[in-house]
């Protein structure tokens, strides 16, 4: 059942008077409204569909406001991801990923079956026999899109084998090659880059290039779907590219500000903490650790080289460098004005694996107040 809770603005640190035990998760809706539709006009400039990926928000009332903003269908990497959002009337869904286990394609069929327009990936020619296997079992039609490997050495078909291996999937019953698609994040010549726009352009002449390939073969693919928050905007530009999949941008954090792709104030979520301890002049300790912030993200990396774990709002100073799972480590300025008790607000470096981390989250309304949310699609592993 959601609550509704007393709100309070984006301040560093934070009286204890928001009836929040900590550490949480707060996302300010008007933020969320921006970002949505920030990225809907965008895409929809360039004439190119947007499916924005729901691993972020993992809501259904989330991927139905993108809808509502234009969105043609949304994103999931799991058929149980799927299933949480067909449940709640969301009836166009892209499996992003190579569904290869029998009972997994069952349930596919079965979704399919109920009216829920779905597609779901493929990236061998043993994956695609056991689509056709199901669906002409099942009766049904499945459609797929053949994932290409263009940098990430991740799933997908290499480039030079995509044309033969789509024509084999092409001829197997019960399967509907509707178009190829590719995950390939900030890369550019086979490395991580800052160059968003040279990254992405890279990622579109791929795709667009692979898909002409194709269809010069007599496979009538339609879909070149490509993206990611930080190469979306720029690959939609590259003439061929029909849709995009972005997923962080609905919330931002850290990492997209950090490419410079949003301000700070443009991050959506922030998490709440309390000091219950400061056991040395230059050292805080908070109740969020590795069970409230992704550790995917690791700081000193290239490209973006990122200090600690958050951004603490407010000291700039800070570095929240350590964690344990109950504990994180903050060194601070000695002269920091930190107490026992302080709550503080942190923007984590990436928030889809942070909200994965939390059972519930506390989403501001419209009046002001923060409605208590059950994160719907949250440890959706199968």
């Amino acid at each position: 059942m959601s609550e509704p809770l007393a709100s309070g603005k984006n301040e560093p640190h934070t009286r204890e008077d928001l009836g929040l035990e900590t550490p949480c998760l707060v996302i300010d809706s008007s933020v969320v409204d921006a970002n949505i539709s920030a990225m809907a006009d965008a895409v929809s400039r360039l004439g190119v569909t947007l499916r924005p990926h729901a691993k972020t928000h993992k809501l259904p009332q989330m991927a139905a406001q993108q809808l509502d903003a234009g969105a043609a269908g949304i994103t999931v990497a799991k058929i149980s991801e799927a299933e949480v959002m067909a449940s709640s009337g969301i009836r166009d869904i892209f499996v992003a990923y190579p569904l290869v286990a029998w009972s997994k394609l069952e349930r596919a069929a079965r979704l399919s079956r109920s009216g829920v327009r779905l597609i779901i990936g493929v990236d061998s020619i043993e994956g695609a026999h056991r689509i056709s296997e199901v669906a002409v079992r099942e009766g049904v039609v499945l459609e797929v899109r053949l994932e290409l490997e263009t940098g990430l050495r991740r799933t997908g078909v290499i480039l030079e084998h995509a044309v033969q291996l789509a024509g084999q999937i092409h001829a197997l019953d019960g399967i509907k090659l509707s178009g190829i698609f590719t995950y390939r994040g900030a890369m550019l010549g086979g490395a991580a880059t800052l160059n968003l726009k040279a990254a992405g352009h890279e990622e579109g002449r791929l795709m667009a290039s692979a898909a002409a390939a194709l269809r010069s073969a007599g496979i009538p693919i339609q879909d070149v779907s490509v993206g990611s928050s930080p190469t979306a905007r720029f690959a939609a530009e590259i003439e061929g590219i029909t849709e995009v999949r972005p997923g962080t941008y609905i919330y931002q954090d850290r990492m997209q500000a950090a490419f410079g792709l949003c301000a700070l104030e443009d991050c959506a979520g922030v998490v709440l903490a309390t000091v219950i301890s400061r056991p040395s002049g230059d050292l805080i300790v908070i109740d969020g650790g590795s069970k409230t912030f992704a550790t995917d993200v690791q700081p000193g990396n290239p490209p973006l080289f990122l200090k600690g774990f958050g951004h603490i709002l407010g000291d700039p100073d800070a570095v929240l460098e350590r964690m344990n799972e109950e504990h994180g480590m903050i060194r601070i300025q000695p002269d920091a004005q930190y107490k026992v008790g302080d709550v503080i607000r942190i923007i984590p470096n990436h928030i889809c694996s942070t909200v994965n981390l939390h059972s519930f989250v506390y989403i501001s309304d419209s009046s002001g107040q923060l409605v208590k949310t059950p994160v719907a699609a949250r440890g959706m592993l199968e």
